[in-house]
């Protein structure tokens, strides 16, 4: 395009949206290095730049993906499953509003959602997995599993949007298949299929259920997400109108909820206060929120927090039961108990409590609501599908694709034994598990500042 064409395609963004996308986008980028010293903090010190590292490649792969066809596939025309190459190397993507902000901008918003997704969903690995087999899944990732999903939920052909499907900010594109991926990567290296089973230095074996290795890098990792989710739901809007200050209050008060909620049980049990626990609550409201925030009111997204606090909570005891060690369930950095589990009830209770409303307040959406204040009941099913396409979606090919890179020489997806701080295998787990852990760690007592 000659730069008259673009100048006068920017003429007709507007300035005031512009401005906010782009602030909100700047605030939203530092979320996927914090995604990766939250794991870092959740690793075993050994471990800790190890499981760092993931979110760093994240950022460098997922932006040259999303640059060369990922963008395109995602947003772009195609079909209701994945977009067509119009926007292949941005071709055209340049001024022209979409919306009314410019499309590189919105390009470039979609992209900090792609690889927080990513980020997240590579905590599977952390711990067990090789840093560099983790490259050409992200890409295959990209491609495959999330520009698929996100095609599915919010481009304008995608199916699941057509069907009317309640999706602020990605409770499946996002939540769920984060959660799915990383189960999925965590399966497999307890059960590799090639080359990783057939070497005779990479053994699976079950982690050490270890106390996080830095809480004071969970401590930032908190400071920086929460931060980042705000700017996150209130981008979404795409304009700034009350929905997005709205959008920003509710998410705001679901983490608080969440966050509030899991201490206090914590302090209940055990009398101390815990910054895992609290983290482990905002992370719950956070995921809790964000297929909602542009649907729901202040009261309703408190209980929101509140309740996934209390669900999330309950799944995470599964890492730490005697089934969970003998079939080597990993749930690294709790991505299961949280993103897949939160991500799965937020979307349904989102089906059962969106209200138009709050849906009109940008002036332009309309939804017929949900299940209790505005009696559509079919937002039930439709959300219930969403969900159920979308884990199976997102873990069954997350599995195959991590098999198939572990096919390629040099890309083992195991690390080696030396490499791994691992614990006893799993029949000998399960015949001396008595409830305790490495250093007498108790999973609800875990980062516990003994503050009373």
């Amino acid at each position: 395009m000659t730069a008259s064409a673009v100048l006068k395609a920017w003429e007709s963004c507007d300035l005031t949206d512009t401005v906010f996308v782009l602030v909100c986008s700047v605030f939203c980028w530092p979320i996927i290095p914090a995604v990766g010293l939250a794991y870092s903090g959740y690793s075993h010190r050994r471990n800790g730049m190890a499981s760092f590292m993931p979110s760093i490649l994240v950022m460098g792969c997922c932006t040259i993906q999303w640059f060369m066809f990922g963008y395109s596939l995602a947003y772009g025309e195609g079909s209701g499953i994945i977009g067509d190459f119009k926007y292949a190397f941005h071709r055209g993507v340049l001024a022209d509003p979409v919306g009314t902000i410019p499309a590189i901008l919105f390009s470039e918003f979609q992209l900090i959602f792609c690889a927080t997704v990513c980020a997240i969903a590579v905590g599977g690995a952390v711990e067990r997995g090789r840093v560099v087999s983790l490259i050409p899944f992200i890409f295959l990732w990209a491609t495959f599993i999330y520009c698929p999903l996100a095609h599915m939920v919010w481009s304008d052909t995608g199916f699941l949007g057509n069907l009317g499907v309640l999706d602020f900010a990605g409770g499946t594109p996002v939540h769920i298949c984060s959660g799915a991926t990383a189960s999925a990567l965590s399966i497999y290296l307890s059960y590799p299929l090639f080359r990783s089973k057939k070497s005779s230095t990479r053994t699976p074996s079950h982690l050490n259920l270890h106390r996080p290795g830095k809480s004071m890098f969970q401590l930032l990792a908190l400071v920086i997400i929460w931060n980042s989710w705000l700017a996150f739901d209130a981008g979404t809007t795409l304009s700034l109108s009350f929905k997005s200050v709205m959008a920003l209050c509710v998410t705001n008060l679901c983490a608080s909820g969440g966050s509030i909620t899991w201490a206090c049980i914590t302090y209940y049990e055990t009398g101390k206060w815990s910054l895992d626990s609290t983290f482990m609550g905002a992370i719950a409201g956070l995921v809790m929120i964000t297929p909602a925030a542009g649907f729901i009111d202040m009261t309703t997204s408190f209980f929101f927090g509140v309740g996934g606090a209390l669900v999330c909570r309950q799944a995470l005891r599964i890492k730490f039961t005697k089934l969970a060690a003998r079939l080597r369930w990993v749930d690294n950095g709790d991505t299961f108990a949280t993103h897949c589990v939160g991500g799965v009830l937020g979307t349904v209770t989102t089906g059962l409590f969106a209200r138009k409303e709050v849906a009109a307040y940008d002036g332009v959406t309309i939804i017929n609501g949900g299940v209790f204040f505005d009696g559509n009941v079919m937002q039930l099913g439709i959300q219930l599908l969403e969900a159920l396409i979308g884990f199976t979606w997102s873990f069954v090919g997350s599995y195959i694709l991590f098999a198939l890179v572990d096919c390629v020489p040099g890309f083992e997806v195991l690390a080696k034994d030396e490499d791994v701080v691992s614990g006893m295998d799993a029949a000998e787990m399960e015949e001396s598990f008595d409830g305790q852990f490495e250093d007498d760690y108790h999973p609800f007592k875990d980062g516990a500042i003994g503050l009373e």
